[in-house]
């Protein structure tokens, strides 16, 4: 599946080689991008129905009008398109998609699922929490994240308030809430992430959503099937927990609403997926070489061949890694 991306790198090289225009290179660009996108998507293979991904620990249902991307295929949906990095990716076991979606779809979303063995979670402080109090706190404790976030080149990321309000179904042992995220300062609209905890025996099972807040009302139509999806296999259900050998967790319900805002995959998709997609990249630098052209002509109408601007900041961040 590299091909496409390495495809992708030769064809903007060739662009910014021959094209005789920064419009000609925007269009071939954008061309070359479209057919790159047709690639990967073509070479993707979607299962339905029963999966039992790695581990045995873990099965999935997957229901009529979804599709399960496998670990390895999402893995490298999440690092090589979306842009998370390897370390983001831990725990991941597949993502769920709605049928007639897929990673370059804008208006809708996906599931990343993952698999992490924290422990058996008590929940005794499940009917206890105060969520308006624990939104307060989150709000609160954001400053001392974002400081970091922006020192390692990343957005800040404020919380806005629950697109849900987090909700603990005490039969089926199954937590969810949303969030509703600002990225940075601008006005680029706000992200909506849903999440969803499962809890089992050993760990649990998380699945969390990435998309647009105009997406909300499509996720609330889905999520009772969603919520059903993931189950744990006989023997590692939340009901088999053993006092006597297995391990308790850290956490507690509240704990895992009020978990770091930048965890796991998925939130750092939003800011590859949603917020800088690579086309509009293209656009900005080739306005900006566009510019360039139209200043350097105006002192020099001669020069039928003008040079590209050699400064790796003009253009190497634009390009895919």
């Amino acid at each position: 599946m590299k091909k496409p991306l390495l495809l992708l790198i030769l064809l903007m090289s060739i662009t910014l080689t021959w094209a005789k225009t920064p419009a000609d290179s925007l269009v071939t660009l954008k061309n070359a991008m479209l057919h790159v996108q047709d690639s990967i998507d073509n070479s993707l293979k979607y299962s339905t129905g029963t999966v039992k991904p790695d581990g045995g620990q873990v099965a999935l249902d997957i229901p009529a009008g979804f599709k399960y991307l496998n670990k390895d295929q999402s893995i490298y949906v999440l690092t090589k398109v979306w842009g998370n990095p390897e370390s983001a990716t831990k725990g991941v076991i597949g993502m769920i998609f709605p049928e007639r979606s897929g990673p370059f779809a804008d208006s809708s979303y996906a599931f990343v699922v993952t698999y992490e063995e924290i422990g058996y979670v008590k929940d005794e402080d499940a009917g206890k929490i105060d969520y308006d109090q624990l939104l307060k706190s989150i709000q609160e404790d954001e400053k001392k994240e974002n400081e970091e976030r922006v020192k390692a080149g990343y957005p800040a990321i404020h919380m806005v308030g629950w697109a849900q309000k987090p909700y603990y179904d005490n039969q089926r042992k199954v937590l969810h809430w949303a969030k509703e995220l600002k990225f940075g300062d601008g006005d680029g609209g706000n992200m909506l992430n849903y999440e969803v905890r499962i809890l089992g025996r050993k760990g649990m099972i998380s699945m969390n959503a990435v998309a647009r807040m105009y997406s909300l009302p499509l996720v609330d139509q889905d999520i009772p099937k969603v919520l059903s999806v993931a189950s744990f296999t006989e023997g590692n259900s939340y009901f088999d927990f053993d006092s006597k050998t297995d391990k308790i967790a850290a956490w507690t319900i509240g704990g895992l609403v009020a978990g770091h805002l930048l965890a796991k995959a998925g939130i750092l998709a939003l800011i590859a997926k949603f917020l800088a997609p690579l086309w509009k990249f293209i656009v900005i630098f080739f306005a900006g070489v566009g510019a360039w052209f139209k200043k350097r002509l105006g002192r020099k109408k001669q020069d039928d061949s003008p040079a590209l601007p050699t400064d790796p900041d003009d253009q190497s961040k634009y390009l895919p890694s």
